[in-house]
């Protein structure tokens, strides 16, 4: 069985090799908001579950490099999450972790250089962590959302997956 691809195709704007998507978003950065569904991230925490498991994953557009980069943050969310109790404990979690120190590609630290093309320039590299920043704040909403119920405890059958490494990659550094 194949893994899941995005199927946005609606971007002008690239930055390094990675398209800069539209986002239901209400945080500003380089995204346009848009109010259609689904964007790049409902597509990617939809498909979280499934894509998780593959460890190779075939890029047939630059909407995948997004998907991929949501994946492995969804990851990120769920370890984090775990150590949560109530959903505003999450939702705070969600926030720094968004806003933290985090490597973008053509960083000596970041997992998938191979996989992604540097910034060619400063301005570029400045515009490609404003929106990975901007994917971050609204994807660590979303999971948490997802993860968090009405009844306010936290899904097993979400944080099952803190463990799983898409690609066998993480954003975060080894032992954290």
């Amino acid at each position: 069985m194949p893994a899941y691809h995005s199927t946005v195709s609606d971007y002008t704007k690239c930055v390094g090799n990675m398209a800069i998507l539209p986002l239901r978003t209400q945080y500003r950065g380089p995204a346009a908001s848009v109010n259609t569904k689904p964007d790049i991230i409902d597509e990617a925490v939809y498909y979280f579950k499934a894509n998780v498991f593959f460890r190779t994953y075939e890029i047939k557009n630059e909407a995948d490099r997004v998907l991929i980069y949501i994946t492995l943050y969804v990851t990120e969310c769920l370890k984090r999450l775990q150590k949560c109790a109530t959903k505003s404990q999450g939702m705070q979690e969600m926030y720094s972790l968004a806003i933290s120190k985090f490597d973008i590609p053509g960083d000596s630290n970041f997992p998938l250089n191979s996989v992604y093309a540097k910034p060619l320039s400063p301005i570029e590299a400045d515009t490609m962590r404003q929106y990975l920043q901007q994917v971050r704040q609204e994807t660590g909403i979303r999971v948490c959302e997802m993860v968090f119920s009405d009844d306010g405890k936290p899904s097993k059958w979400w944080l099952c997956f803190a463990k799983k490494k898409f690609m066998d990659k993480s954003l975060s550094g080894p032992g954290q």
